[in-house]
């Protein structure tokens, strides 16, 4: 043990470390190992299962469509009421679920601000599978843009200066130059995103509903199997403890090695060298 680490320090996190492992302990000690395979395979726990697969992935990508340009607006430009931007923002990290369902059924609802237009055309959203998307999304997506906010800021933007100083446009210098930079967090903020979404229950169940096949993802099957089969309900949690520990365990493995703090620190020379490889500095070159 570190010389640096006082022994009561050891002891807490200890503690800390048992608070969240011990009710995970008694969660296994309870499952029907003999029964565990037809609980988690029967006929409305794999909808539920790929349902929330299937939404998880769509609201990630929603997420890394709306979050990166976001991200990089945020730590890259300076406008009036910023500060007041990013708050909200972030607010879903703060906000009860239900509080956000609530918040997107009056706007996508039949009678939303939004959902009168779409009504006009023919289209529902609220209660169907995109309305599982949406509020996948919208509690998600400020991880990503959390992430990715904070890398943009590290990582600074001595590098895109060269480039711009060599001519490039910034959407040259955003694709080569800045997002290579902060690829890691970008991924990193991608698996916790999914993560979220993949956990998602009360924004789910206020602006959704629980319809098997449409709109039960799997914590909403959780949630009802826990009142009629409690054997059933424990089961699925393992599952989706298992799906959440891969997803976190992938999400340290893609930011920890070649993080954007380490690609912050590479020596000045580097950002020249890597400009002159460029097709920019190519073709003055060779003219």
């Amino acid at each position: 043990m570190p010389a640096s680490v006082p022994a009561w320090v050891v002891v807490v996190a200890a503690s800390g470390a048992a608070f969240v492992l011990l009710p995970l302990v008694a969660m296994v000690s309870r499952v029907d190992w003999p029964d565990f395979v037809p609980l988690v395979t029967s006929e409305s726990s794999v909808d539920a299962l790929w349902l929330s697969l299937r939404t998880s992935v769509s609201a990630t990508l929603i997420c890394v469509v709306l979050g990166v340009p976001l991200a990089v607006v945020l730590a890259r430009t300076e406008f009036w009421g910023q500060k007041v931007l990013r708050s909200l923002v972030l607010l879903p990290l703060v906000l009860p679920p239900v509080v956000g369902g609530i918040a997107l059924l009056y706007t996508f609802g039949r009678r939303g601000l939004l959902g009168r237009a779409f009504d006009a055309f023919g289209v529902t959203i609220a209660f169907s599978t995109t309305a599982v998307v949406l509020a996948q999304a919208f509690v998600a997506l400020p991880f990503l843009v959390l992430s990715l906010e904070g890398a943009l800021r590290t990582v600074g933007t001595r590098y895109e200066a060269v480039a711009a100083t060599l001519g490039a446009p910034p959407t040259t210098v955003l694709r080569r130059v800045t997002l290579p930079l902060v690829l890691p967090a970008l991924a990193s903020g991608t698996v916790l995103s999914f993560a979220r979404a993949l956990g998602e229950f009360g924004a789910t169940l206020t602006f959704a509903g629980s319809l098997q096949g449409v709109t039960r993802t799997l914590p909403l099957e959780i949630y009802l199997q826990r009142e009629t089969d409690p054997d059933a309900a424990v089961a699925l949690s393992l599952v989706l403890v298992v799906l959440a520990v891969v997803v976190v365990a992938l999400a340290h493995r893609v930011g920890a090695p070649g993080g954007a703090a380490e690609r912050a620190g590479a020596p000045w020379p580097e950002a020249p060298r890597s400009a002159a490889r460029s097709p920019l500095t190519t073709r003055k070159r060779g003219s």
